[in-house]
């Protein structure tokens, strides 16, 4: 019913739905420096990378709810509430898959 509402409006709902948060699957990895992990030793950058795993998944977890009620708070507010709100944690998800890519890329040259 309230969908309804919105498609008369014709092209409204696409552009709100373009307002609400990415999903985590979307969000691209933001520039990190390779020399910030330059000098570490294999057994530190696999630690880190467990924590920043570990930071990813909850970020994501987080990302998605946000997408999720973005989406319900536009079909049924008219409204991206949760990135109103600030649940959107996208810059979170970018900054993690940034360190994560270049850990891995890290850990590959030094053949860890």
């Amino acid at each position: 019913m309230a969908l309804q509402k919105y498609m008369k409006f014709g092209f409204a709902l696409p552009v709100w739905l373009a307002a609400c948060a990415q999903s985590p699957e979307s969000i691209q990895p933001s520039y990190v420096s390779p020399s910030e992990y330059s000098g570490w030793s294999c057994s530190a950058m696999r630690a880190e990378a467990g924590r920043v795993n570990d930071a990813l998944a909850v970020a994501s977890k987080q990302q998605s709810n946000a997408r999720s009620g973005d989406v319900a708070g536009v079909i049924l507010l008219g409204l991206p509430v949760s990135s109103l709100s600030g649940a959107n944690v996208a810059p979170e998800v970018a900054r993690l898959k940034g360190h994560k890519e270049v850990i891995e890329r890290t850990m590959n040259q030094q053949s860890c």
